[in-house]
């Protein structure tokens, strides 16, 4: 079940959503590197993420599942959002430099077609770097956090669901030691939860991140849709029709 637009806007305004939020960033920044001249697209919910990439890439958009909601960002500048299907992203073939997913591979109600999906509209050598809940991290087992819904992964899941779809992983992150509660002492003690987290293993954390590489064979192909009827309101015939 995808979380709806206003559970997420709710959380990230909240004391525990701005440090994930800020926690999480460094990690993707970490992951993207350098991206200028790119073009970027980001997949789920990502503003909060995208901004940091604006600068330097040749453009940048934030592509948000339909069933989920949209919101419009940046504020004060023209929208880059576009409401979309994942599963029929609105591009041409290979015409994305990097791909930026969050809140999404968890809530796709097919990850292989999404895969497939994004085989499609990435370049040769593209990037995608995605980010979901650890299936056995603290942030998946409690629905407190946009973490705690959808399908959590292990990462021999992700890496497997990548390589099947021509995407080789390239460097693995963890984040989020801290347990997911608003309970401020906990909070203030963020950064030593991600230091001490870490030194004792991966297992504790609540998100998985992986930075892969779009590879060009084996070529992945798109599954065979069936035509879907589209129903048309009367009143909307006759002026189809004077359409020259």
């Amino acid at each position: 079940m995808a979380i709806a637009i206003s559970e997420l806007i709710e959380f990230y305004k909240s004391p525990l959503g701005r440090i994930s939020r800020q926690l999480t960033r460094e990690l993707i920044k970490e992951l993207v590197g350098d991206c200028r001249g790119s073009r970027v697209v980001g997949l789920g919910y990502l503003p909060p993420y995208l901004s940091a990439f604006v600068d330097e890439a040749e453009r940048v958009m934030a592509f948000m599942p339909a069933r989920q909601g949209i919101v419009c960002w940046p504020e004060g500048a023209p929208a880059k959002t576009v409401m979309v299907d994942p599963l029929e992203l609105p591009l041409t073939d290979a015409c994305v430099d990097l791909v930026i997913a969050v809140h999404a591979f968890e809530h796709v109600a097919d990850a292989e077609e999404l895969m497939r999906e994004l085989w499609r509209v990435t370049t040769s050598g593209a990037r995608l770097v995605v980010v979901v809940p650890r299936r056995r991290g603290l942030w998946a087992q409690r629905d407190n956090t946009p973490f705690g819904h959808g399908h959590p992964f292990s990462k021999g899941q992700l890496a497997r669901l990548l390589r099947d779809h021509s995407f080789t992983p390239e460097a693995w992150r963890d984040a989020l030691y801290l347990p997911p509660s608003q309970f401020k002492p906990l909070l203030k003690s963020a950064r030593a939860f991600e230091v001490g987290g870490r030194f004792f293993g991966s297992a504790l954390a609540g998100l998985l991140a992986v930075r892969a590489r779009r590879e060009n064979y084996p070529a992945v192909a798109r599954r065979a849709r069936a035509g879907r009827l589209v129903h048309v309101p009367e009143d909307a015939v006759p002026a189809l029709s004077r359409i020259p």
